[in-house]
């Protein structure tokens, strides 16, 4: 029975499929039907679009062909443009080291001219300067003027070294030029120089004259050395003709310059400046107290040991009026203090002492006074020496700013200063020092001897009322 349910079942399945089958096969064939006639639109719509495109795409092929050219272009620019900022900064740097090589070969070149110009006076003759006061004057100027640029400072310098060119040229057979010198006796004489090697000779125009120049010192003009009367017609002849006999110094003018710098004690006193002075009157008016010291120390008398006994002798005798007759008979202090003993021989020995004691306090005040002075000068000189050599040292520098280091010349008078004063602040010292010490010992000896005195005269006062 099942089975034949399911048949019949399967059967009416069937039977209601079949038309079904039927009118979906109609409906599968009109869809092929449709799909082929769009597919081939579609392929015909394809086709035109390819042919559209291969039409198209020439134009823009070529359109980016172009393009990619310009973008090379522009490339081959912006790298060649790369190229010249890097060359033109790498010029620029080595401009920029050529400038800054320039201003320091600049810069050097200055410092060598503006040492050359302030040392050139000194390297020539002093009789010379009168010829080359100018230009040389006129290059120091330049070196202080602010406003003025540096080539024409250079302008100026380089005159300088034209002139110094230009004397060297004349001094290879030697030369003559007018002028002015200082003679002996401290008058200005006009004259004829020759220059004829390392030495000057002159010649005066006023008077008979003649001799070897040399640089005198805080004179203005050249001073004249005379060599001797046997050269003074030669140099005459040489400077009028250029043939004599002359003399020759084979030290190079250092002899001259040695006996020159031999000073006076006044000159020599006068570089110490103003601090010297002071010294210099300290050390006169401790010189003065001393002699009056020495004076009055050695005048000062003490009794001497037999005298004191003669006195004791008569008061051990109880004759009083004798007595005090031989202790006024002392000089001096030494006498006073006999004569008080004396005086109070009756007192205790307490009072005794403490009354010739005050005697002898009475005393010291005149041994000892302007010792302390004399101790304070011996302190304070050696201090105003060193006020001096710092004071000169100021001075010195002061000069080194103005000149340079190239004008020893110039610095001598503060050096000289800074020396002087330090040798007169220990000359005043040390004999200050010495002096104090011995008038301290001879006033203290007084003062012993007093003290010794009264001491006997105190022992042989008791002595004596013991015996009694």
């Amino acid at each position: 029975m099942q089975a034949s349910a399911k048949t019949l079942f399967a059967v009416t399945l069937v039977a209601l499929a079949l038309p079904f089958c039927g009118a979906q096969a109609q409906t599968f064939q009109a869809a092929s039907e449709q799909a082929g006639v769009e597919l081939k639109s579609a392929l015909t719509e394809l086709t035109k679009t390819r042919e559209t495109i291969a039409m198209d795409k020439i134009p823009l092929i070529r359109a980016v062909s172009g393009l990619e050219d310009e973008v090379r272009q522009q490339t081959a620019e912006l790298d060649r443009l790369r190229r010249l900022r890097d060359n033109s900064d790498l010029g620029l740097n080595r401009l920029r080291e050529q400038v800054e090589a320039i201003k320091a070969q600049n810069e050097y070149a200055a410092g060598l001219l503006d040492e050359f110009v302030r040392s050139f006076e000194t390297r020539i003759n002093y009789s010379e300067t009168q010829l080359y006061a100018a230009p040389a004057e006129e290059a120091r100027l330049a070196l202080d003027d602010s406003d003025m640029s540096q080539a024409d400072r250079f302008q100026k310098q380089i005159e300088v070294i034209g002139v110094a060119l230009d004397r060297l040229g004349e001094l290879t057979g030697g030369y003559s030029f007018e002028g002015q010198a200082l003679a002996p006796s401290g008058d200005i004489e006009n004259g004829t120089f020759a220059v004829f090697g390392p030495t000057v000779y002159f010649a005066s125009n006023q008077s008979e004259l003649t001799g070897v120049t040399f640089n005198k010192l805080n004179a203005a003009e050249a001073a004249i050395a005379i060599p001797g009367e046997t050269f003074g017609a030669g140099i005459r002849k040489f400077i009028e003709t250029k043939e004599g006999t002359i003399p020759v110094d084979a030290t190079l003018g250092k002899a001259l310059k040695m006996v020159e710098g031999n000073d006076s004690i006044m000159e020599h006193l006068a570089k110490g400046g103003s601090v010297g002075v002071v010294i210099l009157g300290l050390g006169l008016i401790c010189l003065i107290i001393g002699a009056f010291k020495v004076i009055e120390v050695t005048s000062f008398k003490t009794p001497a040991p037999e005298n004191v006994q003669q006195v004791l002798a008569q008061i051990e005798k109880g004759d009083r009026t004798e007595a005090s007759k031989i202790a006024g008979s002392m000089q001096g202090a030494g006498g006073a203090l006999v004569q008080a003993g004396v005086e109070h021989a009756d007192e205790k020995r307490g009072t005794l002492e403490e009354i010739l004691y005050e005697r002898i306090l009475a005393v010291r005040p005149r041994l000892e006074r302007f010792l302390p002075f004399i101790a304070l000068t011996a302190a304070a000189a050696p201090l105003l020496g060193l006020l001096g050599t710092v004071t000169g040292m100021i001075k010195t520098f002061n000069l080194i700013t103005i000149f340079g280091t190239g004008d020893a010349k110039s610095l001598s008078s503060g050096i000289s200063e800074a020396l002087v004063t330090t040798e007169l602040g220990l000359v005043v010292a040390i004999p200050a020092l010495i002096l104090h010490g011995l008038l301290s010992r001879m006033a203290r000896q007084k003062l012993g001897e007093m003290e010794q005195t009264a001491v006997g005269f105190i022992n042989g006062v008791i002595g004596s009322r013991h015996k009694g």
